[in-house]
């Protein structure tokens, strides 16, 4: 018997039991789901987590007060952290410009603090206000919409300028041009320079809500630059190759700024995009693996459904059976009809499977992170599923293709 009449028989058994093939197929339906949604979820959040870096640029290092690698793993560490390590400074920041001479370009950065932002009668409330050097546009790689970063002169005269969001942008200046005109930071006037492009969401928690200021700038209308102001640098290599060495050489001199000996630990933080997809390879592996149980055991639950309704099918088709077999049908042919079935059976859950993850796929993308579909994901779960209705197919397959003819004939 050709495969393609095979399939046809094997729809047509599954048309006609409409109800019991689509409660049949439930599980097979949720496994697969669960398998392409996880699936997706992480192989999205690795690939924002990437583009993440690659928009800070790959060959750039964070130096700030504690290392979250190290310093954060459990309370002790975190208590011996803070008492060990010292707020990063201006002095600091001069210090390492003075002296690296793989650093090619190096900025400073403080941590933000939430501020009201006026213009006119339009206020916005918690807007993320920070303070940066001028270079780090560069070294971030800044997506500017319109307008321009701040200049070095502008920082070095604490002028009250502003690059702000693509939200603040919006809300602020519903119906207008913003470059050049002027805002309320906290009572105190600011020209707006440059909007960046808009960044959409993460996690739900929008990223366009934001307004950076020169440096010196946040340093006198802010406070001092500790705590939750807190300095941090950010670096690139003078040439791509020598990336390590100039990690290496931001350690040595910070460590021979702040005097610690050869055993010490060090008492500051240097982040490298290694690092970070490192440690996120190292939880996501974990998790990935513990995921991948709980769709695998509705793919083992889907497969035993299968093989159950196979068997009560062949139990319901004896009579047929016989008859295709006294008309000639060999046993092969019989294996192959209720193989095919159980196949198609779970390869349609499969399908339906994926159609279903892939629109979960779509609201998770419009409400927290992007996900990402791979085709790895789609054939993955097709095997998976194709494999599940082989192997729950081939007993009752096996058992109807054993019938003996007239006995099958005398059944009711």
């Amino acid at each position: 018997m050709k495969f393609v009449e095979t399939l046809k028989l094997a729809l047509a058994a599954i048309w006609a039991h409409k109800l019991r093939s689509a409660l049949t197929l439930l599980g097979m339906i949720i496994g697969v789901m669960a398998f392409v949604v996880v699936v997706s979820l992480i192989q999205g959040f690795n690939v924002y987590v990437d583009e993440k870096i690659a928009g800070i640029g790959t060959k750039s290092f964070t130096i700030q007060r504690f290392n979250p690698f190290e310093d954060f793993k459990d309370t002790d560490t975190i208590a011996a952290a803070q008492r060990r390590n010292k707020d990063l400074t201006l002095d600091d920041y001069e210090y390492l410009l003075q002296r690296t001479t793989l650093i090619g370009k190096l900025g400073a950065k403080a941590r933000g603090t939430p501020a009201e932002v006026k213009r006119d009668t339009n206020v916005l409330e918690d807007v993320f206000v920070s303070g940066a050097t001028a270079n780090t546009a560069d070294i971030e790689n800044r997506d500017i919409a319109e307008g321009r970063f701040f200049s070095q002169a502008e920082n070095d005269a604490a002028s009250k300028v502003a690059y702000i969001g693509a939200d603040v942008s919006n809300k602020i200046f519903p119906a207008g041009n913003p470059i050049g005109s002027e805002i309320t930071i906290r009572g105190l006037p600011y020209r707006v320079v440059g909007v960046e492009a808009p960044k959409g969401t993460v996690f739900g928690i929008p990223q366009d809500t934001f307004i950076v200021i020169p440096l010196k700038t946040y340093a006198n209308n802010f406070g001092g630059l500790v705590r939750q102001r807190s300095l941090f640098f950010i670096a690139t290599a003078r040439v791509d190759n020598q990336f390590a060495d100039a990690v290496d050489e931001s350690r040595f001199l910070m460590r021979v700024r702040r005097k610690l000996g050869v055993g010490e630990k060090d008492n500051f933080g240097i982040v490298t995009p290694d690092a970070i997809t490192g440690l996120r390879d190292r939880i996501f592996g974990s998790i990935f693996i513990v995921a991948m149980l709980v769709p695998g055991i509705a793919l083992i639950v889907g497969a035993i459904v299968i093989m159950n309704i196979m068997l009560v099918s062949v139990t319901e088709r004896t009579k047929e059976i016989g008859i295709r077999k006294s008309l000639g049908a060999r046993k092969m042919d019989i294996l192959k009809q209720f193989l095919v079935e159980a196949v198609t059976l779970a390869t349609i859950g499969g399908a339906i499977g994926i159609i279903l993850a892939w629109l979960i796929g779509r609201v998770v993308t419009a409400i927290f992170f992007p996900t990402y579909l791979s085709l790895f994901a789609i054939l993955g779960a097709l095997a998976a599923s194709g494999g599940a209705g082989t192997l729950s197919g081939l007993f009752p397959a096996w058992k109807a293709a054993r019938l003996d003819p007239i006995e099958a004939l005398r059944a009711d």
